[in-house]
């Protein structure tokens, strides 16, 4: 069955520019014009991914975002941030809130059909995965994506669970910032590395003190998931 994209942006013309590119793809796509509209149909629907403008009336993306992520039967969506700004410090913002993705406006069709590939792929099922695995204290189920440390449940976004499983995966192995952004994110994020350094510092402070020196900084290098 394809998959359904919800689009969730006041601009009528991106709306349609991004329908019909998608439909061309063979997904279903719904649409949205504004915060409360997009937050009601993402409860009322489920997607499989949304596409979210940062800049809308009344309620904003990061608003919408922080919604979706607390309420347990939305939390695992995936959501993708449209905007306008380029600027460095709203992409941080908006992966601290949970988003999957970030695209800045202008932008085409292909890249963003690219990114949505991509994040489906991750967000669907493993595939030479095993679905669960033990690391000490910590255990993670791939397959209905939950964690727990210490027998206590942890509230991830698709993302950080999705970093945590892979470098859980490879105990002991050095990835660079690249690396992790290539595997985890599932293509070339030209760069943008601080993504990781923020996934891992939001990942810490959820596995609290004994649990954040499970991921170890290599200096000069990136991250590596440490047995204890």
């Amino acid at each position: 069955m394809a998959a359904t994209i919800l689009i969730v942006d006041d601009e009528r013309e991106i709306r349609e520019l991004l329908r019909y590119n998608l439909e061309k793809q063979g997904y279903q796509v719904l649409t949205a014009q504004d915060g409360e509209e997009g937050l009601a149909r993402i409860f009322a629907t489920h997607p499989d991914l949304v596409l979210l403008d940062l800049l809308l009336p009344g309620r904003n993306g990061l608003e919408i975002l922080r919604e979706v992520r607390q309420e347990p039967s939305t939390r695992e969506i995936p959501v993708l941030l449209l905007t306008a700004r380029g600027a460095e410090m709203d992409k941080l913002l908006g992966f601290e809130r949970g988003a999957d993705d970030y695209i800045t406006k202008p932008f085409s069709p292909r890249e963003v059909i690219a990114r949505i590939e991509a994040v489906l792929r991750r967000a669907g099922p493993p595939s030479n995965e095993t679905a669960a695995l033990t690391a000490g204290a910590l255990t993670l189920d791939h397959a209905r994506r939950e964690a727990h440390l210490a027998g206590k449940e942890l509230t991830l976004t698709p993302r950080e669970f999705e970093l945590l499983y892979f470098l859980a995966r490879h105990p002991g192995r050095v990835f660079s910032r690249d690396e992790l952004l290539t595997k985890v994110w599932g293509y070339d994020y030209r760069g943008e590395t601080r993504t990781v350094d923020v996934h891992v510092r939001r990942l810490r402070a959820k596995l609290g003190e004994a649990g954040a020196r499970l991921i170890a900084t290599v200096t000069g290098t990136g991250y590596k998931f440490v047995l204890r």
